[in-house]
């Protein structure tokens, strides 16, 4: 995929990047041995060589201008020569726009407020009929006035006019749960087979768990009706855990308290949530839980190598259904 490559070649002038969306990210450079202009035009000519595509770059000393540096560049329509060019290239444009430290106010202070991060249509709008058109002119208001007229945003609306902004670069986001979803072809009224698929969600659902080395708290089951009506329901656990069969044996007993014979399903899942970190310590005196959990990881494993389907599980009791 190109968005991979072009994070990349960013991520080879420094591991702290943010990415952002498809094509755009944020990277800390501030202890990189380039000038911010060289970078700029290193990272522009490898992008350009070995992808054949364009990119704009903004840099400044914080998250909210270099953005709005890159989006201003990108709207003058122009392009800045790279080593060994004249004149202006080809749209679209290849710009480099940096703010030095101290300056960021002044940069901003003649655009349109628009371009300000926090400033959609409605508040725009509403700025307007203060007489508010420019960050300069946003900038020069009182945070106590502003923040009686738009709440806490005004405090940060005011902020980000003057070109401050201390949020860093981060570089992964916390998983917050982890859910497997099954859309049906036809509409499913088996309760063998309802509790089959959720088995086999439940079991994925464990080995990206024991992967990350997480445990959950509370599972999670979401419903689809045929009618497109979709409810969810959760079950907290005593303790949490990563094992197939606890989470298994939660999800049905939520789907049996909803589901009544007969009824047609859409669409069902099964999550957990409430992700906690884990860590385990070998010893030869291991609860018979705990040798389960390496032994499950240690399989787990071994098909991430080999594939699934390497093992035979021999059928156990059925709990409860």
């Amino acid at each position: 995929m190109v968005s991979r490559q072009v994070m990349a070649i960013l991520g080879e002038a420094t591991p702290l990047l943010e990415q952002i969306s498809i094509d755009e990210a944020f990277l800390d450079v501030s202890t990189h041995p380039d000038d911010l202009e060289t970078l700029c035009r290193k990272l522009q000519t490898h992008i350009r060589e070995q992808l054949g595509l364009p990119c704009s770059l903004g840099a400044a000393s914080n998250k909210l201008v270099a953005k709005i540096a890159t989006d201003v560049g990108k709207a003058r329509g122009r392009s800045t020569p790279l080593p060994g060019e004249t004149g202006l290239l080809d749209q679209p444009p290849c710009a480099i726009t940096i703010v030095p430290a101290g300056e960021e106010a002044q940069f901003l202070a003649q655009l349109p407020v628009h371009l300000l991060w926090g400033v959609g249509p409605k508040t725009a709008e509403r700025l307007d009929t203060l007489g508010i058109h420019s960050i300069g002119e946003l900038a020069a208001c009182s945070e106590i006035e502003l923040a009686q007229k738009f709440g806490k945003h005004g405090y940060e609306l005011v902020r980000h006019a003057r070109g401050q902004d201390e949020r860093p670069v981060i570089t992964f986001y916390e998983t917050k749960s982890i859910s497997q979803e099954t859309t049906f072809a036809r509409d499913v009224r088996s309760l063998p087979e309802l509790l089959k698929v959720m088995d086999h969600q439940a079991e994925q659902v464990a080995k990206r768990l024991q992967q990350k080395n997480m445990a959950g708290s509370t599972v999670k089951i979401k419903l689809r009706w045929p009618d497109f009506t979709t409810l969810t329901r959760q079950l907290s656990l005593k303790t949490p855990t990563d094992q197939p069969d606890i989470i298994s044996q939660a999800a049905h007993e939520l789907f049996i308290k909803e589901w009544r014979e007969g009824r047609a399903v859409r669409l069902i899942g099964v999550g957990v949530s409430g992700l906690h970190s884990q860590a385990r310590q070998l010893s030869l005196w291991d609860a018979p839980n705990e040798r389960q959990q390496r032994l499950q990881s240690a399989l787990h494993e071994l098909e991430a190598r080999f594939g699934e389907g390497i093992f035979l599980y021999p059928a156990g009791p059925k709990r409860g259904h």
